[in-house]
């Protein structure tokens, strides 16, 4: 039995807190009642008794935040920060809501007076792990402007096609994306103001941390529809250049209260530590929207590159009792002497962004005593299954449908599959369309047409159910890679490659990778004039060809020199038929 004092915690761990929106009586989240960790195993209860409604008007900032910071001022949350911020070099922030509101209504007379910004413009944010970045996610809120997020790691190339395809009027970044942003600014008809996170003045931007001292933190929140652009998250593609997903105010500020309630499992006392990059979808999913729906803490660190020693440390020194990282980094982590750090507070530890092996949940509840809650979803939908605090783990499993949706294995037809049988992961979205889904592809109706099958929105991956309702993972639709975490598209690494004076033709794939789970691996077929060269100094040049022409995330970590690649009678590379090769190195047919 656990102590009095666990159960304490437990207890209190399992009320579902009330949202309601200011003048109103409508309620956001609907009340649940106290319930013991016994009956909230019960996963039938917990998806009956769920229920989100959603209001004609809705905006996070407004109707979850500033009520966040209205029980600080009456004494209703525990003192714990809303945001704590650690360099790793001794520099530290930390705000309660009431302070992140009134640095998040400067940064927002910011962007609609200096930056003459208007409701529904457009807004890239181009950021590492800095204060800042939270506070433009805030600002983008309040001012009705749709924010679009992308890693520090994109190149000159990236940047200009982001700008132009969005139309983005503003671009908020550092010293060391500024240079690039004004390589390609003037082909950027749309973009007229940029403004820069640096101690040091650039010519042309706007000095954000100047700005903030004088800017006024009084800010009238705009009253935005729960259907409203919020923001747009660039994706990987198949066949094409990355494609933008809406995702409106409601489907992430009302949509990720499952994820932020049953899976991540915080309460207002908790400290919640998300290891994402600021340019993935993840970011906004895990330390933004779920956390602050329940009033945690969001525990973030400068971390410019992954390095399992320090994530060690950090775990150790710091009070945090919710950890979510991607499976490579519980695979690197298993790997060091994880037994040798104390982690005094840590509770609950999640995984996402691509399937953890059983072996490595193993190993992390042998050197900690804590289990690994998988959980699947993608940057069109919040989580989609999840194993949810409370259940039974399934090693390999994705857990169970989340609560607000219902997913089912489809075949081509759309009909529903039984349990054991392999098909398509669909979404139930008729007659009514859940909260949580993205609303469209920007400028692209075809290809938001097409993931919808009879009454089902389509995911592209592919999956079964078992007997008892849990959900497996088998691969993607489609051919992109995920590796570490990142969803890669084969088309730009295609692209750069067929830049390269020596490739002729070639194809990316996934392949197989024990620390990763998959990297991408370059099929080339070589221009005559370069058959006769070193080999492995080419390859070296090619990796280095392609971390220069795309996001270096990116680059083959793999490379093999061929003949001639496989394809169809109308010329298309089947890459499906290469892929099959690498992953049956290492599981290969009876």
């Amino acid at each position: 039995m656990p102590s009095l004092a666990t159960m304490r915690i437990l207890l209190r761990s399992r009320r579902f807190r009330c949202l309601a929106l200011p003048g109103s009586t409508r309620v956001l989240h609907k009340a649940y009642r106290t319930v013991t960790p016994q009956n909230f195993s019960n996963y039938e209860s917990m998806k009956q008794e769920f229920k989100l409604e959603v209001p004609e008007y809705f905006n996070f900032a407004k109707d979850v935040l500033d009520q966040w910071t209205n029980k600080e001022k009456t004494g209703k949350r525990p003192s714990n920060p809303a945001f704590w911020w650690v360099s790793g070099d001794g520099g530290e922030v930390r705000w309660s809501f009431e302070e992140l509101g009134s640095l998040s209504r400067k940064f927002a007379n910011i962007l609609t007076e200096a930056c003459a910004l208007h409701r529904g413009d457009r807004v890239l944010v181009i950021l590492p792990r800095v204060p800042e970045w939270w506070l433009a996610n805030v600002a983008c809120m309040r001012t009705g402007t749709v924010l679009i997020s992308g890693t520090t790691q994109l190149t000159r190339k990236d940047i200009q096609y982001r700008l132009r395809s969005s139309r983005a009027k503003c671009v908020i970044t550092n010293e060391a994306v500024a240079p690039a942003v004004d390589a390609v600014a003037s082909q950027c008809e749309h973009l007229h103001s940029k403004l820069i996170v640096s101690q040091s003045p650039r010519a042309g931007w706007g000095p954000v941390t100047e700005m903030m001292k004088h800017a006024s933190d009084r800010h009238t929140c705009v009253a935005t529809k729960h259907d409203e652009t919020m923001a747009n998250f660039f994706t990987s593609g198949t066949s094409g250049s990355p494609k933008m997903t809406a995702h409106t105010h409601s489907s992430l500020g009302l949509g990720l209260s499952v994820t932020g309630r049953f899976w991540l499992d915080l309460t207002p006392s908790d400290v919640l530590w998300n290891t994402s990059d600021t340019g993935w979808a993840k970011m906004a999913w895990g330390s933004v929207f779920s956390p602050w729906i329940q009033g945690a803490c969001v525990f973030a660190h400068r971390l410019p590159k992954f390095e399992p020693t320090s994530i060690l440390q950090t775990l150790s020194e710091f009070p945090i009792t919710v950890f979510c990282s991607v499976p490579t980094a519980y695979r690197m982590l298993v790997r060091k002497d994880v037994a040798s750090y104390q982690f005094k507070s840590l509770r609950h530890c999640v995984s996402a962004g691509e399937p953890i092996d059983p072996e490595v949940m193993e190993q992390w509840r042998n050197r900690t005593g804590l289990d690994i809650y998988e959980a699947y979803g993608q940057t069109e939908v919040v989580l989609i299954c999840g194993n949810f605090k409370g259940m039974k783990i399934k090693p390999g499993s994705m857990g169970k449908p989340s609560p607000a949706f219902d997913v089912k294995i489809l075949d081509a037809d759309g009909n529903v599959l039984p349990p054991g049988q392999e098909g398509d992961i669909g979404i139930r979205v008729l007659p009514h369309r859940p909260c949580g889904l993205f609303s469209h592809y920007v400028d692209d109706p075809t290809k938001t047409a097409s993931t919808q099958r009879g009454d089902f929105y389509i995911t592209g991956d592919k999956g079964f159910m078992d007997e008892d309702g849990c959900f497996w993972f088998v691969g993607r639709a489609d051919d992109v890679i995920l590796s570490s975490g990142y969803r890669i598209g084969p088309f730009e690494i295609e692209s750069a490659l067929a830049e390269h004076p020596a490739v002729a033709e070639a194809a990316a794939v996934s392949s197989p990778d024990p620390v990763r789970g998959e990297v991408v691996k370059a099929f080339i077929v070589l221009n005559t004039d370069y058959k006769s060269h070193d080999q492995e100094q080419l390859k070296k040049q090619i990796q280095e060809h392609v971390k220069t022409m795309t996001a270096p995330y990116k680059y083959p970590r793999k490379v093999e020199f061929v003949q001639e690649l496989p394809k169809t009678i109308s010329g298309k590379v089947k890459r499906s038929e290469l892929k099959k090769k690498e992953w049956e190195r290492i599981n290969p047919p009876h």
